[in-house]
């Protein structure tokens, strides 16, 4: 399926703009997860019922949106740039126009990463190289203290999850590797062309 077949099944717009960037060193432009590389993730990465997914830097939220549609799970994305966050309300408001979901299930919430108060349910968090390792630190820490208030597993799905993130969580963190979903013909020439899924089992 392409990305206008997706779209327009939806009934959003979150297509990206190579001018659509956030001013910082830190959080990273938007460019959003292909469709194509959703529907492998999730023939290899089971999404159940009960879960509550954060989408850390979810742009215009077409994660959020595929997620709640082809899954009927919770979704939450967190977006510091205002206008991207508000075409994310445009796209929800258009979306549940067709879906049979309830806007309680998919939220925006417009604040920096870093201060999203994370939710007792929330317990898969994805990220698309959204920002760089001091704020993933810092957003990694909330993680783990809303875990110790609320003992729950919790996996990080990541995708074109950079050398500085994998390391960090290979040498420093509890977080183990359980899965790692390579793109078909897009890998053999980026090896960064894959879905790495870290999980903490508690």
């Amino acid at each position: 399926m392409n990305e206008e077949y997706y779209e327009k099944l939806l009934n959003i717009n979150t297509q990206g703009n190579k001018s659509e960037i956030n001013h910082s060193i830190h959080y990273h432009p938007y460019e959003p997860t292909p469709y194509l590389a959703l529907e492998e993730l999730f023939k290899h990465y089971e999404v159940r019922p009960n879960d509550h997914i954060v989408d850390f830097g979810c742009g215009k939220g077409r994660l959020n949106f595929y997620l709640n549609h082809i899954f009927q799970v919770h979704v939450a994305g967190i977006e510091m740039n205002k206008t991207f966050f508000q075409s994310a309300l445009k796209n929800r408001e258009r979306y549940l126009k067709k879906a049979s979901s309830t806007s309680e299930t998919i939220q925006f919430h417009c604040c920096l990463a870093e201060l999203y108060e994370i939710q007792p349910d929330d317990n898969r968090f994805y990220f698309f190289n959204p920002f760089s390792l001091q704020i993933f630190m810092k957003v990694l820490n909330n993680i783990l203290i809303s875990v110790e208030n609320h003992k729950r597993e919790v996996d990080l799905i990541f995708y074109y999850a950079s050398d500085d993130y994998t390391y960090f969580l290979g040498q420093h963190s509890r977080f183990e590797l359980i899965k790692e979903v390579p793109l078909p013909n897009l890998y053999v020439k980026n090896a960064y062309e894959r879905f790495l899924i870290y999980r903490l089992t508690v």
